[in-house]
């Protein structure tokens, strides 16, 4: 048996909700932005491959690789359920950017416990499952969050809960906004990022951050879009880190002057991203973006809505 998943990218934060909200990302074109792994059987041990666009990024030894620790961390809970299992071999088509604030190391640990899930029938629950892809992507990260590996996983905008069995709730979206998504090209360590987050913050911009997260769930329930837009203000990482984001200042004040109704850095950078919900307008905002923003060859942009079916098994007549 061959089960092949697709995992889509993700932009973590989407300025209004630190670490507390993601949105998966699915181009207008068509094509499908985000990662696959491809599972097989074999006799024994666990076998990882890398193919793709961006596997000369990864590390060339296999057991260094974030889907080698997925097998052994899934195979642990099938121990403790004292269910057997055989061989398995991991194949990773790398097609995000590493370092790219899309999510890439998160579509992969997504995808391959997706993956493995469905070759063992689901000995994971959705919640077991989800909760084990926030612990590895969180070996890569740096610390343990939801907010790329829940809408990769689920799909949607997701709001991380976090309590009791509940981890994440899915929240209303604007079907008319389009996400535009730039990446630079350049890599920015989501690790490096955090490093440089303050670990405290004054009581001004805490309660700022609660009132815009606060008024923005609000709003997306109540369909508000102008007052939703008006919401997506990073007042947490985005002071931090737009300084070391190349050209990311400058583009974020050309988005707005442009008509974008909001702009800010998805994830950790140095992805950016503007809002609008004109389909007209979000092809000008490309436009600048691919002149202005893109500094080298691994660079790319996309106009997107959120992707709301998150992580899905192909078929031999594509993904389901």
């Amino acid at each position: 048996m061959t089960i092949r998943v697709f995992a889509p990218a993700s932009m973590g934060n989407v300025s209004v909700g630190f670490d507390v909200l993601g949105g998966a990302l699915a181009p207008i074109d068509g094509s499908l932005l985000g990662d696959f792994v491809t599972i097989s059987a074999i006799k024994s041990g666990i076998e990882v491959n890398t193919v793709g666009s961006f596997a000369h990024k990864l590390p060339s030894d296999p057991k260094l690789n974030i889907l080698y620790d997925c097998a052994v961390q899934y195979h642990v809970k099938l121990d403790k359920k004292g269910q057997s299992y055989d061989g398995v071999c991991l194949t990773l088509e790398k097609e995000l950017p590493v370092g790219s604030g899309l999510g890439s190391s998160a579509a992969s640990v997504v995808a391959a416990l997706y993956a493995l899930n469905e070759f063992y029938d689901n000995a994971l629950t959705s919640s077991q499952l989800l909760l084990l892809m926030g612990e590895l992507e969180g070996t890569i990260s740096g610390s343990v969050h939801f907010d790329n590996v829940a809408p990769s996983y689920l799909g949607g905008l997701q709001l991380m809960v976090q309590r009791g069995d509940t981890l994440c709730s899915t929240i209303p979206h604007f079907e008319d906004w389009y996400w535009v998504v730039a990446y630079s090209g350049v890599k920015v360590s989501t690790a490096q990022a955090r490093e440089i987050m303050p670990k405290q913050v004054p009581l001004k911009t805490a309660l700022a951050f609660g009132q815009n997260l606060a008024a923005f769930i609000d709003a997306s329930h109540r369909g508000d879009s102008e007052l939703a837009a008006s919401c997506l203000v990073d007042v947490i990482a985005e002071p931090v880190r737009g300084d070391i984001i190349s050209k990311f200042s400058e583009n974020k004040a050309a988005m707005l002057d442009l008509g974008a109704m909001a702009s800010g850095i998805s994830g950790s950078g140095p992805t950016l991203f503007a809002v609008t919900d004109n389909v007209t307008k979000a092809e000008q905002l490309q436009q600048y973006l691919m002149q202005h923003y893109i500094q080298n060859d691994d660079g790319f942009s996309h106009i997107c809505k959120l992707d709301t079916q998150g992580a899905r098994r192909e078929t031999s007549r594509g993904t389901v």
